[in-house]
């Protein structure tokens, strides 16, 4: 029996292969033209930025050539790179197995059937999955195996934590900056009384491993815009975004499509609700949907930046459970899909109106120039860590690497110093925007406003160089880029990656305390009560048990 390797292309790579094969079979003669890139974006249904990428790869096998202003000609394949040739053009499909890289459907979806999947009779009495095997395209491994982001503990993220955890999704990272509060309680079947003013990451990680103690849990309590690296969101298989602000949205959107992840998009309002899958290089992302003012909004390089922020972050949205509950589910199911490679609509909305129950599904308009459009290449792992690493020493790294003109780009602005226009006493600050607050921005002698100097680039000029990468905003297991004005490098700072993610969480007993609401404590012995009502959880033999 021959077997061959599975393709794990890149939607760049398939584009190229198509394009290639073009050469190889003679439809695209040696000194043709390509089409106009405007065009080719047509054609494949992708992003400037992939479409780029994809002509990079072939310009540097010489398969192409650029002609500043006027396009690019097709070269003549020879010995020197035949091989390549086909190696690039064969199998341009991305793989069935890597679903967020495939293609979007063309025809009429159709539910994928598995006629060689091997046929296997479970025990229901003490399989706790067992009757998921019954279901034709069900990939057991690949759900166990499957690493899903949760950003946002809320309504939504309440829901879509108890699907993934009863549908035995074996890795789950649950990320929120927000606490507990009684109002919480009538839309979140997580949370209890007795968890007033705890961590909503926290606590929704515990009740996760309590539901189903064979899922492995890690949280984050913090804002996802700054504090985590995306050294985690490149390990993710999905993330699914349960945000209720657009400056969330946008960062999570980034994110995913710098390092080439598909994430999942939910939104609620009373009776409303809407689903969106998003996938870098394929149809519309969340920042194209966005209009022109809502992007100005968002926007954090204002004349009063301080007070621009803190505009950005009021405001809550009012819900209800039972549409909770329905964007969630439709939320985890496309996470699912997306694990078990199943076809998904990226750059689409579905609306549900639940005073009508309408249901309506509609396709975004990609945005040519969006700035989202951009996904990292080739991505160097350091072995530093950022309570270590100075600014310097990572610019020096980038220095060898692109020349003396190298330059460091952090992704959030960095306040240098607050100088007061009314007394003109200035204080240098050298801390991230998002932990500088609109009180702290206040000049401590006369109260007005002070004035922020910020930075987003780090040239090798300036005075705190030797300032670690941890003092100045960069969260553990991050990737930073680098560039001369000509290329790009990125580096990840794989040293702090035992620790960033380890989904280790929760592996013992846990202690939730009424004495001590800002803690849950992770002991070896069987655990304590609390209230008559708190729940206690037990661990013998690796089990663990809630007990009322």
């Amino acid at each position: 029996m021959k077997i061959e390797r599975i393709s794990h292309k890149t939607l760049a790579e398939a584009v190229a292969g198509k394009l290639i094969s073009s050469l190889l079979d003679g439809s695209l003669a040696p000194g043709t033209q390509l089409p106009p890139e405007r065009e080719l974006i047509v054609k494949f249904g992708i992003s400037r930025t992939t479409l780029r990428e994809a002509l990079k790869m072939m310009e540097k096998n010489r398969f192409i050539e650029s002609r500043p202003n006027v396009g690019w000609f097709a070269l003549k394949i020879d010995e020197s790179n035949l091989t390549r040739a086909k190696e690039m053009a064969g199998g341009n499909g991305a793989g069935a197995d890597n679903p967020a890289r495939n293609e979007p459907p063309t025809g009429p979806i159709r539910l994928p059937i598995a006629p060689d999947k091997p046929v296997r009779i479970p025990n229901l009495q003490k399989d706790r999955l067992g009757t998921f095997d019954f279901i034709s395209w069900w990939d057991r491994e690949k759900v166990q195996n499957a690493k899903v982001m949760v950003v946002g503990a809320g309504a939504l993220g309440n829901e879509v934590i108890k699907n993934l955890v009863l549908m035995g999704v074996g890795h789950i990272f649950i990320v929120d900056f927000d606490k507990i509060e009684m109002a919480n309680l009538s839309r979140s079947v997580l949370f209890r009384e007795s968890d007033n003013n705890r961590s909503k990451a926290e606590i929704a990680a515990a009740r996760a491993k309590a539901v189903n103690p064979q899922v492995k849990v890690q949280y984050l309590n913090g804002d996802i815009t700054t504090k985590l690296g995306l050294g985690v969101f490149r390990r993710m298989d999905v993330i699914i975004g349960c945000l209720d602000n657009r400056e969330a949205r946008l960062a999570v959107n980034r994110f995913c499509y710098w390092v080439n992840r598909p994430w999942v998009d939910g939104a609620i309002q009373e009776l409303l609700g809407l689903v969106r899958v998003f996938v870098p290089g394929q149809g519309a992302c969340y920042e194209c949907t966005l209009t022109e003012q809502a992007l100005r909004d968002l926007s954090l390089r204002y004349s009063c930046p301080l007070l621009a922020r803190q505009n950005i972050l009021l405001g809550k949205v009012p819900t209800t459970p039972t549409i909770a509950s329905i964007i969630g589910a439709m939320q985890s199911q496309e996470a699912l899909k997306l694990i078990n490679g199943m076809p998904v609509q990226p750059g689409k909305v579905t609306h549900f109106n639940g005073m009508t129950n309408d249901m309506h599904t509609t396709a975004y308009p990609p945005r040519e120039e969006c700035e989202s459009h951009w996904t990292y290449g080739e991505i160097t792992e350091l072995p530093a860590r950022v309570e270590r690493a100075t600014l310097d020493d990572l610019l020096r790294i980038a220095c060898a690497d692109l020349g003396l003109n190298a330059v460091i780009e952090l992704d959030q602005e960095l306040v240098t110093k607050l100088e007061c226009p009314n007394c003109h006493t200035s204080e240098e600050v050298l801390r991230p925007l998002n932990e500088v607050t609109l009180e702290a921005g206040n000049c401590p002698a006369c109260g007005v406003l002070r004035e922020a100097s910020m930075t987003h680039v780090i040239t090798g000029e300036e005075t705190f160089l030797q300032r670690t990468l941890a003092s100045v905003g960069v969260p553990p297991l991050h990737i930073l880029r680098a560039h001369n004005g000509v290329e790009y490098r990125f580096y990840e700072l794989t040293g702090n990656l035992p620790d960033a993610l380890n989904f280790r969480d929760y592996e013992s007993t846990i202690k939730l305390e009424e004495k001590k609401p800002n803690r849950i404590r992770i002991s070896d012995k069987i655990v304590v009560k609390g209230g008559k009502d708190a729940p206690v959880l037990k661990v013998r033999s690796g089990r663990v048990r809630l007990r009322d």
